[in-house]
């Protein structure tokens, strides 16, 4: 498996995990609420780093991730959300905001390679 398709695989592991906490949240106005945002922010990330593998352009390429990056890092808070407000237990949420943390480095690093690669580029 291609490191892309690992990367591409755990982002669509961590949308299936964000269904299954949105599907956890008690039926309250602050629980809906919350299940909108984190569901929409939560499955965003692989749809968006599949649109990345496929840019037309570098420029595009980072664009796409920073994208990505940025729902990975709202669901993150999210998460944070739900677990500081006790929705639901703690100990269910440690594991995806790790998750969370750990696409959120490799992702930057992708960026920042490529923003590197682009400007190595041009001065060659």
């Amino acid at each position: 498996m291609a490191k892309g398709d690992d990367i591409e695989d755990r982002l669509i592991n961590f949308a299936v995990r964000i269904i299954k906490v949105c599907g956890s949240l008690p039926e309250t106005p602050e629980a809906r609420h919350v299940r909108g945002q984190l569901s929409r922010s939560g499955a965003a990330p692989a749809p968006h780093y599949a649109e990345a593998r496929g840019a037309e352009s570098t420029r595009d390429f980072i664009h796409k991730l920073g994208i990505c990056l940025k729902e990975i890092n709202e669901s993150k808070i999210w998460l944070l959300v739900i677990q500081r407000s006790e929705m639901l237990p703690a100990e269910l949420l440690t594991a995806i905001i790790q998750e969370a943390d750990e696409l959120a480095k490799i992702i930057s690093t992708s960026i920042r390679t490529a923003r590197n690669n682009n400007q190595n580029r041009r001065t060659t």
